[in-house]
């Protein structure tokens, strides 16, 4: 069948027409679920909602702990690489998320909607201004930023079946292509974009031709979220195609948590990224796969029964192998989260040949959500000065991605800190094309 790969013993379940969504969730999981989602709501955005468009006090700007982040490094070459776009599409984007997020009889999915709107600063405003909304406050947050930093804005595909047909009853959310192009290209001194086609479709190759001649700097993939296989031969043409137009391939991979969709979270396992890295394809691996376990391939027998291990080790396993230099990287989106192992992080702080291999990103608009964040536990392990995680924390609430960028700066492990390659992420995405 189509998305199957038996070499390496897992299968793609097919999308069902007749299956629920969203998906039934175990009571005890749907409670704490519901737990986390409420005490984010609490601590996600600014302290009022008219503080989403006001600009950066001058205090916070010009603080010591900001101007040292910035200091030795080229703010041309400050590319947050994991940045979304997201919208209702009420206002005309395209943008479409899904009708559960709506609805009493869906609160986890409602709930989730509530909590990434306030932490978007879009939750005081009716639903046809949201997208503008959106957009309006990222240009506001830039313009406090040194001229030249700028957003890789992401689209975000509908989940497609295993046939090729579109399913948007099986997608979280979708951003289209043509949304992204356009929002870059009417604000090019603060976005880029990445767009993200989903290989299974039968235009496949011509909607990646067409998001390249419109100046994509990559392309974006939620296997889980998207039902893609990225060990499927079925995928190899599209992989080839990338590696002509010398495009990277952001691929997400660990658990999960923002975007159900169409829950195949197999697909999300390390070691499926093998294939397009054996194409010669540059590949992303999404948040380092810092979060979740996953099966180890490697050492599955014919029924795919390998143990689970934590998918940063898989992940880790890759980074070690020597034909993969030059091919695959780690973005750092959402590393730095309450959810992440302080073992994890501290590795990717102090391994400095990994360096690099990674790039700075932020996964906005999650760091709009206070409770994702504890200052606490890098104070007590000694990775961050008290005094400065109180500014961090005052910090936050008025500026999200300066306060994302501050704390990778500042965090250190033994005296050792991310280098200031970590940071200069352009260079990666222009390669080619200036």
């Amino acid at each position: 069948r189509p998305g199957s790969n038996r070499r390496l013993g897992v299968a793609s379940a097919p999308v069902a027409a007749n299956a629920p969504w969203p998906p039934p969730v175990p009571t005890r999981r749907r409670l704490l679920a519901l737990s986390a989602l409420a005490a984010l709501g609490t601590l996600a955005g600014p302290a009022a909602a008219s503080d989403c468009l006001r600009p950066l006090a001058p205090e916070l700007a010009g603080h010591d702990l900001v101007l040292s982040a910035f200091a030795g490094l080229n703010p041309a070459d400050l590319w947050d690489a994991h940045a979304h776009l997201i919208g209702t599409g009420a206002g005309g984007s395209g943008a479409y998320v899904h009708p559960s997020t709506q609805s009493w009889l869906a609160p986890i999915e409602r709930l989730r909607r509530r909590v990434l709107a306030v932490a978007a600063c879009v939750d005081d405003v009716p639903e046809e201004e949201i997208d503008r909304r959106y957009v309006e406050r990222l240009r506001l947050l830039l313009a406090a930023l040194p001229p030249g930093f700028k957003l890789l804005l992401y689209a975000f595909d509908f989940a497609v079946d295993d046939d090729g047909a579109e399913r948007p009853e099986r997608s979280t959310f979708h951003t289209p292509n043509e949304y992204a192009a356009a929002v870059a290209q009417q604000f090019p001194q603060h976005f880029e974009w990445v767009a993200s086609v989903h290989p299974y479709r039968a235009d496949a190759l011509a909607r990646l031709d067409a998001a390249a001649r419109r100046g994509a700097r990559a392309v974006k993939w939620l296997p889980s979220a998207m039902n893609i296989d990225p060990a499927s031969p079925r995928c190899d043409g599209f992989y080839g195609r990338l590696k002509q137009l010398d495009l990277p391939l952001v691929i997400h991979c660990g658990e999960e948590m923002a975007a159900p969709g169409a829950r195949q979270d197999a697909f999300n396992n390390p070691l499926r990224v093998r294939r397009p890295l054996e194409h010669g394809v540059r590949v992303v691996v999404a948040h380092a796969a810092s979060l979740g376990r996953a099966r180890d391939l490697d050492a599955a027998g014919r029924g795919g029964d390998g143990p689970h291990v934590t998918a940063f080790s898989l992940f880790e396993r890759l980074l070690r192998e020597p034909r993969y230099e030059g091919l695959l990287y780690g973005d750092l989106s959402a590393v730095f989260q309450r959810n992440r192992t302080l073992e994890v992080q501290q590795a990717l702080i102090v391994r400095s040949e990994w360096h690099p291999r990674l790039l700075h990103g932020s996964d906005y608009p999650l760091p709009g959500l206070g409770l994702v964040y504890s200052l606490d536990r890098y104070v007590d392990a000694g990775m961050i000065d008290a005094r400065d995680a109180q500014f961090l924390d005052r910090l936050r609430p008025q500026h999200p991605l300066l306060f994302e960028f501050v704390l990778k700066r500042t965090l250190s492990v033994g005296g050792r800190r991310l280098s200031d390659a970590v940071f200069h992420t352009r260079p990666f995405f222009t390669r080619s094309r200036g």
